[in-house]
């Protein structure tokens, strides 16, 4: 597999569209994200975060660096969209694909870990998708909520937080509405 310059393994086609919902216009959809969580298994702060922050989402999108699959039973009731990351173990990597997109009422948002130097990411994610409207990433494990060329680029930061030094515990949530917005949250 070929990097087309986009980092290790990394090809835009084929990207499988996993998710095409249409819940109505009238209707918000709510999308919790989480990202770098480096857990082996679900944990009690996983699933009070599932019983609070993200009780309202209609979905949930883990943007990678589970570590481990079985992290993702913490998201008890909720349908979860996730990619595997560059930390993650084998089982994990074979289980997760690198990249989807989801189509949400009428909105394409394209998911991925991402890879290499915090610098320049959303240049680097952006080249493995075509016409989103939102790219969530996560490996920096430092938050970003900006749009650039009508496409909203949101990393929900990191869960793992405190344990690695880097500062805050986040995650995120986008609203779907007649506009997108991001939201991080400290966990």
């Amino acid at each position: 597999m070929g990097t087309n310059g986009r980092g290790a393994g990394f090809e835009r086609a084929p990207v499988a569209l996993d998710i095409e919902r249409n819940i109505g216009r009238n209707h918000t959809m709510i999308i919790g994200v989480i990202s770098d969580t480096h857990l082996t298994r679900p944990t009690s702060e996983l699933e009070e975060l599932n019983r609070t922050v993200f009780s309202g989402a209609d979905l949930i999108l883990h943007a990678g660096d589970l570590v481990e699959v079985d992290v993702l039973e913490a998201f008890t009731g909720q349908e979860v969209v996730a990619v595997h990351g560059n930390m993650d173990s084998i089982e994990a990597k074979h289980t997760l694909p690198k990249i989807r997109v989801i189509e949400l009422e009428g909105r394409r948002i394209g998911l991925t870990h991402g890879w290499g130097a915090p610098g320049g990411m959303e240049s680097r994610v952006k080249t493995l998708f075509d016409h989103v409207d939102i790219i969530v990433f996560g490996h920096t494990h430092q938050p970003c909520n900006r749009v650039e060329d009508g496409i909203l680029f949101f990393n929900p930061g990191a869960f793992a937080g405190r344990f690695y030094g880097i500062g805050k515990r986040t995650v995120g949530l986008l609203t779907l509405d007649e506009t997108i917005e991001g939201e991080h949250i400290v966990v």
